[in-house]
């Protein structure tokens, strides 16, 4: 796995980056990289087990001392810089990819399951509001997943698990901090994609503005009501 190249991100992505302080900026870019390095692995595998033996590579290496790590990889060289003792969150995120591999049937049950695992790196880079994060990364995880398969079914029980985590609490619709505004993006483009069927999250010329609005009121759910 070493030496492969930093990652392509999604122009979601790049726009909730530009959004973020520098503090929260690169430790999300390393985390997004790996999220693309690990659906590459899922959406190459056609032997479920040959997926797991790939993913658990980066489980065991995410488990690791930073120093034994394999070195030269930019992602996982990334992760010791920057998700030093924060990287359960980070493993979560692959066993949420391999629910992919391993699941026969993808059904509600098991897509909330791959949303909170694969997400969960949100509420670690806002351990002030983890709760309220966790649920927005799973949205966000959920949303991306639904524009991307082709299985219909699959499709719809992402989506309807994405559209179930918008119940209101009580911190719902106040403000994030300004250094998390890209997250705020994130989960509004992805709620926007859930409610229009599962469709690409920049797809459209309102994603933009329900982008900016997003960044401005620091919140993602706020900006439908």
């Amino acid at each position: 796995m070493a030496n492969d190249p930093a990652e392509t991100l999604p122009p979601e992505a790049e726009l909730a980056l530009a959004w973020c302080s520098p503090e929260v900026r690169v430790p999300l870019r390393i985390a997004l990289e790996l999220d693309r390095r690990l659906a590459r692995i899922v959406m190459r595998t056609s032997e479920p087990m040959l997926g797991q033996m790939r993913l658990a590579w980066w489980r065991d290496a995410l488990a690791k001392p930073v120093t034994e790590r394999p070195r030269g990889d930019v992602v996982l060289d990334g992760i010791g810089l920057h998700w030093a003792g924060k990287e359960p969150a980070l493993a979560a995120m692959v066993d949420g990819w391999e629910i992919f591999v391993s699941a026969p049937t993808l059904g509600q049950s098991e897509a909330a399951d791959f949303g909170m695992g694969r997400g969960a790196f949100f509420a670690a880079l806002a351990p002030d509001d983890a709760e309220r994060m966790a649920v927005a990364g799973c949205r966000w995880a959920l949303a991306d997943a639904a524009a991307a398969v082709s299985d219909r079914d699959e499709q719809a029980a992402l989506i309807a698990t994405g559209l179930a985590t918008t119940n209101v609490t009580a911190n719902t619709y106040s403000p994030l901090s300004k250094d998390l505004r890209g997250l705020a993006v994130l989960d509004a483009l992805a709620l926007r994609a859930l409610k229009r069927g599962g469709r690409p999250l920049m797809e459209g010329r309102s994603a933009s503005l329900a982008a900016l609005k997003a960044a401005i009121f620091r919140n993602g759910l706020g900006i439908f009501t």
